[in-house]
């Protein structure tokens, strides 16, 4: 059986889906009741409600388990902690093969989500288990947070400006390639970088969105304080708004890009376009 940590997010339900397209059995790991009866009804297996901070939470959730595939709170400030924690529990019960959802260039330390990503990924490295680690992309996902105002105002307005460059990911071949790795442990002792488009600016983005949609999109800068504003107002509390507005400013300053070979040769296909997922998300 597989444990999926933090499985209600959104790549944890995306993996818990892949998964169950593959007749894999799985556990899942999840905060709130409510969050637990939607797993089961969506096909997993067993259950765990509990807080990833309380050490206590991950011996019960990985007794019984084969893998885990461990995906932190999203911008969570203990994820170094918490990845210590799930560590312990994995060697202590035993777990054969632990697989990491981190993200691409972890070794920034500019953005502090990174930072504590390479942190972890440097704990699973002295921990004497079969591991592999996932580094995604930006999600392509991300963008339907601007849903509204590219399809009814033709703006696709970010808080970095236009000629940022950055590589994105589709999270359906995120999950693919997760539950990939999480069945064949021959994939046991790699890093993978999961890219699924060249470096793009944001024009460039805008200009796909815009085709596929069949109208005119430009891309705008967002004010940072403005931007700042709006995402305090909206429950952001102040780690998760000073690591944003770091990770902004990162993305200005050097942009975040990759290849896109790993994914291919993981998935055995081309890896999902710009304009496959615009097509699939935004078009009417």
């Amino acid at each position: 059986m597989i444990l999926i940590t933090g499985a209600a997010g959104k790549t944890g339900r995306a993996v818990l889906k892949a998964l169950l397209a593959r007749g894999a059995e799985t556990r899942v790991l999840v905060r709130r009741q409510e969050q637990a009866d939607e797993m089961l009804r969506s096909g997993a297996a067993e259950a765990v409600v509990a807080d990833m901070t309380d050490p206590g939470s991950f011996q019960q959730a990985m007794t019984g388990m084969y893998a885990v595939y461990h995906i932190c709170p999203n911008i969570h400030p203990q994820e170094t902690e918490i990845g210590r924690m799930v560590l312990k529990a994995a060697r202590e019960r035993k777990v054969e093969y632990f697989v990491y959802h981190s993200v691409l260039h972890p070794h920034t330390e500019k953005m502090p989500h990174h930072w504590q990503k390479m942190r972890v990924e440097e704990m699973i490295f002295e921990a004497g288990i079969n591991f592999a680690i996932l580094q995604p992309a930006p999600y392509m996902q991300n963008i339907l947070a601007y849903r509204e105002a590219i399809i009814n105002e033709g703006r696709y307005a970010v808080p970095y400006p236009p000629e940022t460059c950055l590589s994105m990911v589709d999270l359906t071949d995120v999950a693919e390639a997760a539950a990939v790795v999480l069945l064949d442990r021959k994939h046991a002792g790699s890093i993978y970088e999961l890219v699924g488009t060249k470096s793009l600016t944001q024009v460039e983005t805008a200009a796909v969105l815009g085709k596929t949609l069949h109208r005119k999109v430009t891309a705008e800068e967002i004010d940072l304080e403005i931007w700042r504003r709006k995402a305090a107002e909206s429950g952001l509390d102040d780690y998760a708004l000073g690591t944003l507005l770091r990770m902004f400013k990162y993305y200005a300053a050097y942009g975040l890009w990759g290849s896109s070979n790993a994914l291919r040769n993981l998935l055995g296909r081309e890896p999902n376009s710009l304009a496959d997922f615009a097509l699939a998300e935004l078009a009417l």
